[in-house]
């Protein structure tokens, strides 16, 4: 039997608790590249989950999560890739981490954001 090497999501939310949220769609194909070498580049230890995002007209959609140990490291990704701060213990249900991100606001989709663009194949 092989076991899952990954942490728990409980745990990426006690060690890596400084999450920075972009659209699932946004990770994808030449972003995620560029998301990569950043952080690669910089030596950012980071570990990546999936939320998903819930707004008051019950439109969803899935964010990617990337998550690191400092507030300096989830600074400078998001000084590069302008998403959203994410803190696990204020915007998922109660804290706990298999809960929805329950949004607020009117919901749009983002098909561009800083140097990240969901692919063309994916934008209808």
């Amino acid at each position: 039997m092989m076991r899952n090497r990954s942490p728990s999501p409980a745990r990426i939310d006690r060690e890596w608790p400084y999450q920075v949220a972009l659209p699932d769609d946004l990770c994808t194909g030449r972003s995620f590249t560029l998301i990569r070498e950043f952080c690669e580049e910089r030596r950012l230890a980071r570990r990546k989950r999936l939320v998903q995002a819930i707004w008051p007209d019950h439109r969803y959609e899935n964010w990617r999560l990337y998550c690191f140990t400092d507030g300096a490291s989830a600074q400078a990704f998001l000084d590069r890739f302008p998403g959203v701060m994410f803190d696990p213990k204020r915007d998922r249900e109660n804290g706990k981490a298999q809960g929805v991100w329950r949004r607020t606001g009117e919901y749009k989709r983002i098909l561009d954001l800083g140097p990240l663009s969901v692919p063309e194949i994916l934008r209808n």
